[in-house]
This record gives C-alpha cells, structure tokens and sequence, in this order.
C-alpha cells in the first residue's frame, strides 16, 4: 500500500520482516485480530500495528503470539532473538537531530536492499557524491542551520556511501539526466572532482550508471526522481520511493511497482548504453 510519510519513527527492515512473517504464521494459524489481540490483552488495532512494523515488537507480546499460533518452542527463541535485534536502532540513530523521520525509512530500505535501481534527473544520487558537493547542496537546502548541523548532515550522506564496498553490496544501476552533470554546484572545481567520482564508481562491479541526453528528447521518466528496492527476503515486496517537500511516498503496490519498473526498462533502453557513459563524463568536464 502507498504510504506517505511526513512524520512518526520508521521502522527498520528487519522488523518489516518480523512483522509480515507474524502475520503469515497468525494466517496459516487460523487466528483472527481479535483472538490474537485478546492473547496479549490488547486492541486488534495494536495487532495490526505490530504487523505493519508500526510498532517495537515488545518482546513479551511477541512470545505469547508465537504461542497462540503453535509455532515449536526450537523455532520461538531464534524469532524472538530476531526481535531484539529487530528492536535496536539502525546505524543512523546517532543521526537523527538532523535525519527526519520520514528519510529513516529510506536509509533502512537502502541500507538492506539487494539491488536499487533509480532516475534522478536533478542532481548526482547520494551514493555518487563527493564531500564537497553534498556540502554545496547542503548549504542550499538549510540555509539557516549552524556549521556543526551542516556537517552532521554532510557526514551522514557520506556514511550512507559504504554500502557501496561492503560484503554483499546491492547492485546499483542509475540513470541520471544529462542536466545532473550540467547543473553548476559549487563550482567548477567541485563539479569536475564529482564527475571523477562518478567515474571512479564505474569501475565497481555492483555499479551501473547510464547517462541521458538532451537529444534523445521526452522520456517516460520526466514527471520527476524515483528509487526503486528490492530485497532478499521473501516476506518484503519491492518497493518504490518518491520524495516531496513534505516528506516522502513509499509504494509497494505490485501493479505500481510493476509501472515504475517499466518506465526504468524504457528508460534504460533510451539513455546512452553504460559503455559511452565514462566517455560523456569526460566530454562534460572538459566544458567545466
């Protein structure tokens, strides 16, 4: 279901999980909202909040539902163990004075994916960016916010970007507007540095990056950016992400998901193939 978020504490992929897995052992069970909310003394409305990972999986309510739901008591300890593992907060809670609430569901999704397909036709993708141009950006963006606040903001963006190099990295394949590479931030100099960038993340196996031209005119993706997640549990659908002033879209939808999916393979189609993309870097930064 379409979500909009603007505000509320996200929840990490891992309780997502937990979450729709209870509600398939409550549904193999037999077991309706009310009886499993009666099992732990609550609304059926909390049952439900514990299922959309709207909730921590308090630990008490978590064993008394495996129980109502006959799950062997071998398989119960190793859920629950998840559960408090569930329950710890991501990496980027130390962050959150200047993460907002409805971004942290993003660095969770991002943070677990297994391949993340995206189209940004207004500037370079999170991952790609150089320190001094997350910088630039920054400034912009929060005009009135201190140096320290500035630079929390800039060290988180950077952090996200070691995903890219650890054990398991997801595939990431981008297509990026031509405007991206012309939009001047920062400067010359912190333009020609982020187009290097861009290419040194060609030389990752896990990375594919395709540029489109001006010339190869409209294009399905045009209505604005988009990131697409999948991951490598079976319990969680792809989904995909759109962002606004306000906050943020999360869509798992399987027949919008499927849309976004074919605009990207259309998309992908219509760009420059990746193979001329380390050539268009090089003849953009020589017009810096």
């Amino acid at each position: 279901m379409s979500e909009n978020r603007s505000g509320g504490s996200a929840p990490t992929v891992l309780r997502m999980v937990l979450g729709k897995r209870l509600k398939q052992l409550r549904e193999q069970a037999g077991v309706s909202f009310e009886d499993a909310a009666r099992a732990i003394e609550v609304t059926p409305l909390t049952v439900r909040r514990i299922e959309k990972a709207e909730v921590k999986l308090r630990i008490p309510y978590v064993k008394e539902l495996l129980r109502t739901y006959g799950v062997p008591a071998e398989e119960t300890e190793g859920f629950l163990e998840l559960a408090r593992k569930a329950n710890e907060p991501g990496w980027w809670y130390q962050y959150r004075d200047v993460l907002p609430d409805w971004f942290q569901a993003y660095v969770s999704l991002e943070s677990e994916a297994t391949v993340i397909r995206l189209y940004e036709p207004h500037y370079v993708p999170g991952l790609l960016q150089t320190h001094d141009y997350v910088t630039a950006l920054m400034r912009v963006g929060f005009p009135n916010e201190s140096k320290e606040d500035i630079s929390r903001r800039v060290d988180l963006r950077l952090r996200r970007q070691d995903l890219l190099t650890k054990p398991g990295a997801p595939a990431v394949w981008a297509v990026l507007d031509e405007t991206v590479l012309r939009r001047p931030v920062g400067g010359p100099d912190v333009m020609r540095a982020q187009i290097d960038r861009i290419d040194e993340a060609l030389d990752l196996r896990n990375v594919r990056i395709q540029i489109m031209r001006f010339a190869a005119g409209a294009h399905p993706g045009a209505f604005g950016p988009f990131h697409h997640f999948r991951f490598g549990f079976s319990e969680l659908p792809d989904v995909i992400y759109t962002e606004n002033l306000a906050g943020a879209v999360y869509v798992d939808r399987p027949g919008d998901v499927v849309n976004y999916l074919e605009v990207l393979d259309r998309m992908s189609v219509q760009a420059e193939p990746v193979a001329r993309t380390r050539a268009i870097l090089a003849e953009l930064r020589k017009e810096l």
